[in-house]
């Protein structure tokens, strides 16, 4: 019995990176930019929905699409210098490729940027899909066949769910352990220190279930509903 192959998505800004230095100087460039007033410290204290939803709390509706422009043409030159890896970013990453697995990010910023973020940490992934937020990451972790996920936001549990995933939840964004266990993680770091350990446990687990599924239809015949039948050698193989 062959397990599949191992893909594990991570989300971007506060799971991967620490992005709240660069989008607070972005911010503080967009109100020198427009004469608009934003609380920056308060904007990066709630990162994980789409930007055009911050911008609401400091533009009219009529004026967030100039706004959200200027953002992204600022953002380059001061947010993407000054972001840096979470810890255990890097080491995160490495464990998913040391298991020859493959690495998706999944994230709600704009891709171009998300792009030039991974580029400046050198964090390359196999897939970047970046505007999706909660629920909306689900379709594309299923198409790509994600069986885990891992962020640090409500939403990010929520878009695992949609995609039958496992939710790994880290608390480097704005809950708690506590809290997204609460809220449904299957699992909550504190950080992605404690991933690599994880993935181990993790990856045993189903070696060992898969280990397990094939020994009872080889020996036994039997099928997971504990229903006893003849089954051919070609059935035992892993669909």
């Amino acid at each position: 019995m062959f397990p599949p192959p191992l893909v594990v998505g991570f989300d971007l800004d506060m799971t991967l990176l620490d992005t709240r230095p660069g989008i607070k100087a972005t911010l503080d460039a967009l109100a020198a930019r427009t004469k608009t007033y934003i609380d920056s410290d308060l904007a990066v204290t709630r990162l994980g929905p789409p930007l055009g939803t911050e911008l609401a709390q400091w533009f009219s509706s009529a004026q967030v699409p100039e706004a959200l422009a200027i953002f992204r043409e600022l953002y380059p030159t001061h947010a993407v210098p000054a972001t840096i890896p979470l810890p255990g970013a890097i080491d995160a990453v490495r464990a998913v490729r040391e298991r020859e697995g493959r690495v998706l990010v999944i994230t709600g910023k704009y891709e171009p940027n998300a792009k030039l973020h991974l580029e400046h940490a050198d964090l390359q992934p196999d897939v970047l899909v970046g505007e999706l937020w909660a629920g909306e990451k689900g379709a594309a972790l299923k198409e790509h066949g994600a069986a885990v996920y891992v962020g640090d936001h409500l939403g990010d549990i929520e878009g695992a769910r949609v995609a039958g995933a496992c939710a790994v939840a880290v608390a480097t964004g704005p809950y708690d352990v506590t809290e997204l266990r609460e809220a449904g993680a299957d699992t909550a770091l504190a950080d992605l220190t404690e991933f690599p350990d994880w993935l181990d446990t993790h990856v045993r687990s189903l070696a060992s279930d898969d280990d397990s599924w094939g020994s009872t239809v080889a020996v036994e015949g039997v099928r997971p509903s504990g229903r006893a039948e003849a089954i051919s050698l070609a059935e035992t193989r892993t669909p």
